[in-house]
């Protein structure tokens, strides 16, 4: 069934807002060991079939590959696929790159032993059908694992912070972050999915001399964010407004020595089970 209208206005949305800025330097500056940690969890091994869902440029499609995995790298954005596939060049592996929406994967059922997402797949709006689709190109006894944003880490709150001055989400749009909640991810999943871990882990984040040099990181490199400033173009209050609440968010949440960088505990979910 193909998307109504609204649904497609949605997703070209979402994809000019990934293609905003520079989503792979902000992959590689700020959460460089996640993917190969997420491949690690899920046991990517050599002849493993593998699929990498809102891979993005390849963070963790990547580390797969070089774990010895057949790897399909598939994402909503194709700007996000022409860097991964400069990125794994680089890297020395092959990867396919397949143009493809979380919500509605083309694989056919049971052709992966392993399907990964990291910080990708909980960005599409309709979590239930995110999470049909992960289950359904799993194989029986095959393995899904997710890294998720959780709602109380430094992700979930700078989201917090910046939702006031974004466009509003689609009506019955569910928040990403919920992706981030034990409860949440096991509905989603139901008995489908076995042996179901839910571990929280910390990305650091100190490479900015200060505060103010992390918001002007984001503001410059961030899809999300720069699509914020740019929706506020012809309204320099507002504009002044989402400064200053960054600002402000950058400073208490710094947990730097003073005068020091700012440091920053990014915390995520570590999300691992098995197909039943």
């Amino acid at each position: 069934m193909s998307d109504s209208a609204d649904d497609q206005a949605v997703k070209a949305r979402a994809r000019a807002m990934w293609a905003a800025g520079d989503f792979p330097r902000v992959a590689r500056d700020t959460v460089p060991q996640v993917g190969p940690a997420l491949v690690a969890a899920a046991g990517v091994r050599t002849g493993q079939r593998v699929l990498d869902v809102a891979a993005g440029s390849g963070a963790t499609a990547i580390p797969a590959a070089l774990a010895g995995g057949d790897v399909v790298a598939s994402d909503l954005t194709p700007e996000l696929l022409a860097a991964g596939r400069s990125a794994a060049t680089a890297a020395g592996v092959a990867l396919e790159w397949v143009e493809a929406d979380a919500e509605a994967l083309p694989f056919a059922d049971a052709s992966f032993d392993t399907v990964l997402s990291s910080f990708g797949a909980m960005f599409a709006w309709k979590h239930q059908a995110v999470a049909d689709e992960l289950v359904r190109v799993t194989r029986p006894g095959g393995t899904i694992a997710m890294a998720n944003w959780t709602p109380e880490g430094w992700v979930g709150q700078f989201f917090v912070t910046m939702a006031p001055f974004m466009p509003p989400p689609p009506p019955g749009a569910l928040p990403p972050i919920l992706w981030g909640l034990e409860d949440h991810v096991r509905t989603l999943f139901g008995d489908r999915v076995r042996d179901l871990t839910f571990t929280r882990q910390v990305q650091v984040m100190d490479r900015f001399a200060d505060p103010a040099e992390t918001v002007a990181y984001y503001r410059e490199n961030f899809g999300p964010t720069v699509m914020a400033y740019a929706s506020l173009a012809d309204d320099p209050e507002r504009r002044a407004a989402l400064d200053a609440a960054f600002l402000d968010f950058a400073t208490r949440s710094n947990s730097g020595p003073p005068g020091g960088k700012a440091r920053y505990e990014m915390e995520y979910a570590l999300v691992v089970g098995r197909r039943a």
